[in-house]
């Protein structure tokens, strides 16, 4: 069986994430501290687990409607209105998803022929640019640079539009780089698409974790940005349910019917149990959220003065939980400076080619681990750093 004349090449030509490389290889090594995954160390606020414990008990494991559940919905959409000021009807404007991925996925399927040009920003999370190219589409890749504080400017957005320009996927706050987008650059963005048929997926799994005084503002609340905006959230990192695998996407009712389609025949419905817990932490949540968004902040400082400390320029993120310090310096590529890491020093962090080419000469460090972990970790960094020199 030849099975390279049966796989899809478009599929076969898609590289692994490099994320889960490293991973990989930590998991196969002993004393590895691996700073490399972006999940958190808090376990699920235990309310919130016993409400999907009652809802097992209860006997409540059947599906649910293929938008989620109507409890559920509600919620999200008053947690939408309560928190960034936007409204959604949650009979047809709320879906519910496995996980924040099912949703982008969704939406890139939803909007995408072959040949459209959808453009991504990058250093960004892995999963938009394989998800356009497996729906026809051509990525476009918006490059962010230190100088803007890795944001995306209105003259980059402009100068990259052509008539071909289907979608704007705007992943903020950052993963990779921390980077937050506030009101008067999200004013400019919405400036230059109005008047286009551009919609905007806007990534905001992290919307809950910013910090300073100005909190998360989306896309989808400045004034003629709603119609032409699906908006991703999720569980995951807000609440610490990575394992339970829940999102959801809001947005306007023709873009939402068209992806709960897809959800329909590729999914169905999401966990059931996840969807209960999911309603306990939205009506009870705030304050896990708010202790463990505090915990995150102290170790963004601890973490980026550390390397700071240690010679490696690192960006101050205001939002999600990683850093994404300078490489340069040591003349090695972010690839090999990963590398020789983990086998000389046993610590796993991610380079920044993960988040597309633009990320040479970058690592992502992600630090939503417990302090004794990162001081551990920064130790190592910095024996690896003195052997190099």
């Amino acid at each position: 069986m030849d099975y390279n004349k049966i796989l899809n090449p478009t599929v076969k030509d898609i590289k692994p994430s490099g994320i889960r490389k490293f991973f990989d290889i930590a998991e196969e090594m002993e004393e590895v501290i691996s700073l490399g995954v972006g999940e958190p160390d808090f376990p699920t606020p235990f309310h919130i687990r016993r409400a999907g414990i009652q809802s097992l008990e209860e006997g409540k494991t059947r599906y649910t409607s293929n938008w989620g559940l109507k409890e559920l919905r509600g919620e999200i959409a008053r947690c939408m209105e309560r928190k960034y000021r936007l409204s959604y009807d949650a009979a047809d404007e709320v879906l519910v998803t496995v996980g924040g991925s099912e949703a982008i996925d969704g939406a890139i399927r939803a909007l995408v022929r072959p040949g459209d040009e959808v453009l991504i920003v990058q250093p960004s999370f892995v999963c938009y640019e394989p998800i356009t190219l497996l729906a026809g589409g051509t990525p476009v890749i918006l490059e962010m640079k230190p100088e803007d504080d890795f944001r995306l400017t209105a003259q980059a957005l402009r100068a990259s539009i052509t008539p071909k320009t289907k979608a704007l996927i705007l992943p903020f706050p950052s993963n990779p780089t921390g980077a937050v987008m506030r009101r008067k650059d999200l004013e400019a963005i919405a400036e230059v698409l109005r008047g286009t048929d551009i919609m905007v997926i806007s990534d905001e799994i992290y919307a809950e974790l910013t910090y300073g005084d100005t909190a998360h503002v989306s896309i989808a609340s400045i004034e003629g940005m709603r119609e032409r905006t699906v908006v991703i959230g999720g569980f995951s990192k807000t609440y610490s349910m990575t394992g339970w695998r829940l999102g959801y996407a809001c947005g306007p009712a023709p873009v939402l019917q068209q992806m709960t389609k897809i959800h329909q025949f590729a999914i169905m419905s999401a966990p059931t149990t996840s969807q209960y817990a999911a309603v306990e932490a939205l009506r009870n949540g705030d304050e896990d959220v708010r202790k463990m968004a505090e915990e995150y902040d102290m170790r963004r400082c601890f973490v980026v003065d550390g390397f700071n400390n240690l010679g490696l320029f690192c960006f101050e993120p205001q939002g999600a939980f990683y850093c994404f310090p300078c490489i340069k310096s040591t003349g090695l590529s972010s690839e090999e400076f990963c590398e020789k890491l983990l086998y000389a020093e046993h610590v796993a962090i991610v380079p920044g080619t993960a988040f597309g080419d633009c990320g040479e000469g970058y690592v992502r460090v992600s630090y939503c681990y417990s302090l004794g972990h990162l001081k551990e970790a920064l130790r190592r960094i910095a024996r690896f750093l003195d052997g190099l020199r």
